[in-house]
């Protein structure tokens, strides 16, 4: 589980950076595939903003984009949860082999691959998911900083093209993001530092993020995280999620309870 927050707290910070990549304005004449991709994300945010207003645009935009890469999105959420799950087995598994040779490094290894064979977990598979969507994000997100087109104009108390007078974007895109990943934690069996350092980390580096881009990027993290917090408790409910282990915990107690009262029961008859 480290390893993966480690990582996907890795490949976030690679989204902001391979962001910041390429500022120029990218217009009907740029050239270049990714130019292209980057203006039509463009053209398709401004034919979305309705009567004239980018702001309607590019919340249209981030909701249709989210709700395509849903099955995407779940498919993480669904190996996260598995490797949630696992977190115990895994203890045990670390315990069984302490040693830091070679050896025992080897055969916890070993064993892990097991384990995760034997509940149909594929580390690959949760990682491709992050691969496919980062060129779709990364695009998005370039628009919204390259096209002159969605910089201009007014979106309630926003000038689209400034910062955030009032650190009102910035707050709640990290207000969403420590709920989002408060929201998915939740549900974890065993929580870990590597766990709760990512849960502070992370929504501070969207705070700042926020902080200083446009008004039309920041309003593109906000809608992006209300959507992830939305699709959490409607399809990943942490709530439900612990409701579900528990029935389970009381029902296996309640299995090894009937077998015990029927062995006291047959003693007495002998």
């Amino acid at each position: 589980m480290k390893k993966k927050i480690k990582l996907a707290g890795l490949l976030s910070l690679s989204l902001l950076v391979l962001a910041a990549c390429g500022t120029g304005a990218v217009t009907s004449q740029s050239t270049g595939a990714w130019d292209k991709l980057v203006y039509w994300f463009g053209q398709f945010i401004q034919h979305l903003s309705i009567g004239g207003h980018i702001g309607i645009g590019i919340i249209l935009f981030t909701l249709i984009i989210r709700t395509l890469l849903l099955p995407l999105f779940q498919i993480q959420m669904k190996s996260s949860r598995q490797m949630q799950e696992l977190q115990p087995k895994l203890k045990e598994l670390q315990a069984q082999y302490p040693g830091t040779d070679m050896a025992s490094r080897q055969a916890l290894s070993e064993a892990t691959s097991k384990l995760y064979k034997e509940h149909g977990v594929s580390l690959t598979a949760s990682m491709w998911p992050i691969l496919i969507q980062m060129p779709i994000l990364i695009a998005l997100f370039q628009a919204l900083s390259r096209v002159p087109e969605l910089k201009v104009g007014h979106f309630l108390w926003l000038n689209l093209g400034a910062t955030d007078p009032y650190f009102i974007l910035p707050i709640l895109a990290a207000g969403f993001t420590l709920l989002s990943m408060w929201l998915t934690n939740k549900a974890a069996p065993e929580k870990n530092g590597a766990m709760v350092a990512m849960m502070i980390i992370f929504p501070i580096m969207i705070f700042w993020f926020a902080l200083t881009a446009a008004s039309g990027v920041s309003l593109y993290w906000v809608v992006s995280n209300a959507y992830q917090v939305f699709q959490t408790l409607l399809l990943n409910n942490p709530f439900k999620i612990i409701a579900e282990r528990q029935a389970k915990i009381d029902a296996e107690k309640e299995r090894e309870a009937k077998i015990r009262r029927a062995q006291k029961k047959a003693r007495k008859k002998k």
